[in-house]
C-alpha cells in the first residue's frame, strides 16, 4: 500500500469542482468558437473509436459496420478514416475477416467490461483470447468497488496482470468517471491507472450514467500532464460516453488541446469513443 500512497503524494492535490468548473468555462469561453471549424472536425473523425456493444449485435450487424467503414475513403478521399472499430471481444475475428482498409485499429473491449466484475483469470483469459484473435487495442474497467475500499495495490496488480498480458498491445483504462464523482477520486484513479501501465485512460463506459464530463476530462488531463513532468511518459486521453455531436467533440478536443498542448492532438494521444457522433462530425452533403 505504501508504494500507492506514495505514487499519489507525488501529485498535486486535485481542484475542487467549483474551481475545475471556473476553468473549464474560461477555456471554453476563450478558445471554443476558433475551433469549431471544418478542419478541426474532420481531424477529430481520424480520432473515432467507431464503437458498437449493444446487447443485439450479430456477425451481421458488425459486418456491415465494417463495410461502412471500407467505403469510407471512396466517399471521403479528403478526410482520415476512423482511428479503430471497437467492439467486443467475440467480434474481433469478424471485424478481421471483414476490415479492407489498412491503418484502423481493432479494439475490444475486456475484463469483465462494462462492471469488471468477474475473476481476474477471467480478465486475463478474455484479454489473452482477444488479442490471439487480432485486437489491436483492449479497453477495461478498473475496479470501482475495490478503489473505493481503499485496496489499491490489489486493483493496481490485476491492471498490471493485463498489462503484462497485453505486451505490445495498447491499453486503455477505464475510469468511469461518472462514478468516481469528485475530481480528487478522479485524479487518484488516474495517476493508479497510468501508474500500472495503461497507455491511455477513459473517461467511461458508456453504459453508466453520467458518462463522460467536460470537468472530468479536464481533471484527467492535468494529471496526465503532471505523470508526464514526472516519468516522461506520454498517456493518451479517451473520452467516451454521451459524446453525440460535433459540438460536444469540439468542446472536449478544446479541452485537451489547452490542458496538454497541441502535441497531444493526435489518433496516438486523444481518441474519442462513440456510435453515433461519426455523421454529426463530416461536412453536410
Amino acid at each position: 500500500m505504501e508504494k500507492y500512497q506514495k505514487a499519489l503524494d507525488a501529485f498535486s492535490k486535485a481542484l475542487d469542482e467549483e474551481m475545475v468548473a471556473k476553468m473549464v468555462s474560461e477555456i471554453l469561453d476563450k478558445h471554443f468558437q476558433k475551433n469549431f471549424t471544418p478542419d478541426v472536425r474532420k481531424f477529430l473523425y481520424g480520432c473515432l473509436d467507431l464503437t458498437s456493444l449493444e446487447a443485439s449485435d450479430s456477425k451481421e450487424s458488425i459486418w456491415k459496420m465494417v463495410e461502412r467503414v471500407n467505403a469510407f475513403e471512396d466517399q471521403h478521399p479528403d478526410i482520415n478514416n476512423v482511428a479503430a472499430i471497437c467492439v467486443y471481444p467475440n467480434f474481433v475475428v469478424t471485424v478481421k475477416e471483414a476490415l479492407t482498409t489498412e491503418n484502423i485499429n481493432i479494439a475490444a473491449v475486456s475484463g469483465g467490461f462494462p462492471s469488471s466484475q468477474t475473476f481476474t483469470e477471467v480478465k486475463i483469459a478474455e484479454t489473452a483470447l482477444a488479442i490471439s484473435d487480432g485486437a489491436d487495442e483492449i479497453d477495461i474497467v478498473i475496479n470501482l468497488g475495490m478503489f473505493f475500499e481503499g485496496e489499491y495495490p490489489e486493483m493496481c496488480e490485476e491492471i498490471q496482470e493485463i498489462r503484462d498480458v497485453c505486451k505490445d498491445t495498447k491499453l486503455k483504462v477505464i475510469l468511469e468517471t461518472g462514478m468516481l464523482k469528485t475530481p480528487q477520486n478522479i485524479k487518484n484513479a488516474s495517476i493508479l491507472a497510468m501508474y500500472s501501465g495503461a497507455d491511455f485512460i477513459k473517461s467511461s463506459t458508456g453504459k453508466n450514467s453520467p458518462g463522460a464530463s467536460l470537468e472530468a476530462i479536464y481533471t484527467m488531463c492535468e494529471a496526465i500532464r503532471e505523470y508526464y513532468t514526472l516519468h516522461n511518459r506520454k498517456i493518451g486521453i479517451k473520452v467516451s460516453g454521451g459524446v453525440r455531436t460535433a459540438e460536444d467533440a469540439v468542446k472536449y478536443y478544446t479541452i485537451v488541446k489547452e490542458v496538454l498542448g497541441k502535441e497531444w492532438l493526435t489518433p496516438e494521444l486523444f481518441r474519442i469513443g462513440a456510435s453515433s457522433l461519426a455523421k454529426d462530425l463530416l461536412p453536410v452533403s
